[in-house]
């Protein structure tokens, strides 16, 4: 296909034959491309709605608050409120 497309063409004109084999090698990589695509589509397994929207809920509700579960965890810093500058800070 890639040939015989090249060969149309270099045969029209106008490209010279490394612009006509660029095009051509663009439109077989396309062609490549989308049929990959379609076989992909068609191989997964369908998942229905609700399943995927209550993984999603899930796990948002596992992972919302992650950081602020448990402030006094071994490796955290407590946490300190805004104050006056120390003067060794300065």
């Amino acid at each position: 296909m890639f040939f015989l497309l090249a060969q149309v063409l270099f045969d029209l004109g106008g490209f010279g034959f490394a612009g006509a084999v660029a095009l051509a090698a663009t439109a077989t990589a396309g062609a490549a491309l989308i049929a990959c695509a379609l076989l992909a589509g068609r191989t997964a397994p369908a998942v229905p709605r609700t399943k995927v929207r209550t993984a999603l809920r899930d796990r948002e509700r596992r992972t919302a608050f992650l950081a602020q579960r448990d402030p006094d965890a071994a490796g955290r810093a407590r946490p300190r409120a805004p104050g006056q500058l120390s003067p060794t800070a300065a």
